[in-house]
């Protein structure tokens, strides 16, 4: 018998497990708005005190997928499996732009459904914005016919894709649910599952621009989605990456599309980025089973950055998506990045010394602050705006020193911002040595 909504909350409320059956009716009540808002939030509180165990989150994250289209492949026969890479965010974590074009030049099919960016972690599909011409709002036959014809396409969540997590995630953000590892997980996973996927590796960060608190929660959210993509029958595996600091040099949206293009032609790439993007690209290419070994994925990926297919592939993608065709020899023309940024000023060095600490998470908030991120999520995008020089961890410094260079729209606020950016590098006499790995070990299926 069919239970009432109150009665599925009422067993999670009072700690019991929701069969698959149950958590379908009350999934699918979402989506065709049976269920309101207060009991979503109320199934989203039991869910938040009382968890969830493996079998629960799978049925939850096929429920919920399953509650709009699930795209097919199949009848269009591509030569390759149907994969994708899905971050927690960050700052200036521009992986997606080059992994999408690097994974289609080495035999995979993209099909990367992005989001925008919300409080201090920069969005992908925000930085996609900054291109002219770019639609990442199109049709699910559009996007499949981009996939075929170029390998991959980076756009917005179509509206029949996982509607149930639409609402749910809104609720959710005001009643402070969002946290809920069981209710993450679903989130992600219902949307990625939706594009009809083969394999797929998600990137945990870690550290004091994360979204996760602790490396605790991180590693026990990586856990989680890898058990559950499994169990819901894609090739899951997960890597946790270091947010301790911003990811690359730079923050911003044009200012990482720009990053994005120097990085595939070979302009700049800088460390930490290329060691995060490789790893993530290479276990993609091993989890869908594209290479038998990280070390032939690499040597794949460094054919295809080499040769300039990567970045050919990019450049038709957006071409595609009606962007520009001579973006990446016209990138300058185009990005209203730092170049047209009317204010600009230094953060410098007060002191001697080690950079032993960044409050990464400020450093996202002063590129919000700035106007190029959002506070709510109708807020408009400047992508001129952002954060560039950003100096590294562990670096040596004198007084003086750049720490970063802020572009801004005007000068009314500009002195706060660069106040705050100065505050967010602790910088001591001595080194203290307390480095963070970069990259921790991959986390696989049993």
């Amino acid at each position: 018998m069919k239970l009432l909504p109150q009665e599925i909350i009422r067993k999670k409320r009072d700690g019991l497990s929701l069969s698959a059956d149950e958590l379908t009716d009350f999934i699918n009540g979402i989506a065709c708005d049976e269920v309101t808002e207060g009991q979503i939030a109320a199934f989203a509180m039991a869910v938040f005190f009382n968890g969830m165990d493996r079998r629960e989150r799978v049925a939850l994250t096929c429920a919920m997928r399953d509650s709009g289209r699930v795209l097919d492949w199949k009848p269009m026969n591509l030569p390759g499996p149907i994969v994708d890479k899905h971050s927690t965010g960050g700052v200036g974590d521009v992986v997606s732009l080059m992994l999408g074009p690097m994974i289609a030049a080495c035999g995979g099919f993209v099909p990367m459904i992005s989001g925008r960016g919300l409080g201090h972690t920069g969005g992908t599909l925000d930085k996609f914005d900054a291109i002219p011409g770019y639609q990442t709002n199109i049709t699910n036959e559009k996007f499949q016919q981009v996939v075929r014809d170029c390998g991959v396409a980076i756009i917005g969540q179509t509206a029949d894709l996982a509607p149930a997590d639409k609402r749910m995630y809104a609720t959710r953000d005001v009643t402070a649910t969002v946290e809920s590892i069981p209710l993450i997980t679903a989130s992600i996973l219902s949307k990625k599952l939706a594009a009809g996927l083969d394999a797929l590796v998600m990137d945990v960060k870690a550290g004091s621009g994360a979204f996760m608190p602790t490396l605790d929660r991180s590693v026990e959210l990586a856990n989680s989605i890898v058990e559950v993509g499994n169990g819901a029958g894609v090739k899951t595996s997960a890597l946790i990456t270091d947010m301790n600091e911003p990811l690359a040099p730079c923050a911003g949206n044009a200012i990482e599309v720009q990053l994005a293009i120097d990085y595939l032609t070979g302009k700049s790439r800088p460390a930490r980025l290329h060691q995060v993007t490789i790893a993530l690209c290479s276990e993609l290419l091993l989890t869908a089973g594209l290479v038998t070994s990280e070390s032939a994925g690499k040597q794949e990926l460094a054919r295809c950055l080499a040769d300039g297919r990567a970045a050919e592939i990019f450049s038709k993608m957006v071409a595609e998506l009606g962007g520009p065709k001579d973006l990446l020899d016209s990138s300058a023309k185009y990005l209203a990045g730092a170049a047209s940024a009317p204010v600009v000023k230094t953060v410098t060095a007060k002191r001697d010394g080690f950079i032993t600490a960044i409050d990464t998470r400020a450093l996202g908030m002063a590129v919000v602050s700035l106007g190029g991120g959002r506070r709510r999520a109708a807020d408009k995008i400047d992508f001129a705006v952002g954060l560039g020089d950003l100096a590294a961890l562990g670096g040596n410094v004198q007084a003086g020193d750049l720490l970063a260079t802020v572009y801004a729209r005007d000068a009314s606020s500009v002195d706060d911002i660069v106040r705050d950016i100065a505050v967010a590098f602790t910088i001591a006499d001595q080194n203290n040595g307390s480095m963070h790995p970069l990259i921790y070990p991959a986390i696989r299926a049993a």
